[in-house]
């Protein structure tokens, strides 16, 4: 449930260390809350994640919150409004204090031109989204909520983050009434 790309974080690790001017990468912190992209506006850098864990999410029309996916350690962000030349598709918010790789826009569009290796982990990663957009789709429409529910209060346990009722339902695309059964269902209390 928490995405994570170890092979792109070696990487960009190895670029950051042999790079020749020292203001292409930089790393850069966030505080738990902060948000490192906001959607509909222009992203500044590109960025991978080197420790942390993030929640990315849209924000409807109705200001409804939808948490697309967790994302942890060398998970690359800014990269498709960056290709397509829009704004940020959705937000990224820290849910733990986060360290990430801030790669400057035309240092990156120069790597995607000549360096090979770095296409063929962004097509990794495209693959892996699409793939992981596929089962998670599917998995929603076979197993029930609480089950989904059981997986995430897993996840919250086993990475000690604390995610909130809110963002629960937000991943699991549901109220808050309807969580609040589920974990009634569930016998848990949170």
């Amino acid at each position: 449930m928490v995405r994570t790309n170890q092979s792109f974080l070696s990487y960009l690790e190895q670029l950051y260390n042999t790079q020749e001017r020292k203001e292409d990468i930089i790393m850069k912190s966030f505080p738990k809350g902060k948000r490192l992209m906001v959607q509909n506006e222009k992203a500044a850098k590109i960025l991978l994640i080197k420790e942390g864990i993030t929640k990315c999410f849209f924000t409807e029309d109705n200001d409804k919150e939808y948490i697309v996916e967790f994302l942890g350690k060398g998970e690359i962000l800014g990269e498709v409004e960056l290709i397509r030349q829009i704004p940020c598709l959705c937000s990224i918010e820290a849910m733990t204090a986060v360290t990430v790789y801030a790669i400057s826009i035309p240092y990156f569009s120069a790597l995607l031109k000549k360096e090979i290796a770095l296409n063929h982990l962004l097509l990794e990663v495209f693959a892996e989204r699409i793939v992981n957009t596929s089962s998670r789709a599917s998995y929603q429409q076979l197993y029930t909520t609480e089950y989904t529910l059981a997986k995430l209060l897993d996840l919250q346990s086993k990475q000690e983050i604390e995610i909130s009722r809110e963002d629960m339902a937000a991943y699991l695309g549901i109220t808050i009434r309807s969580l609040n059964r589920s974990l009634k269902n569930l016998g848990s209390s949170i």
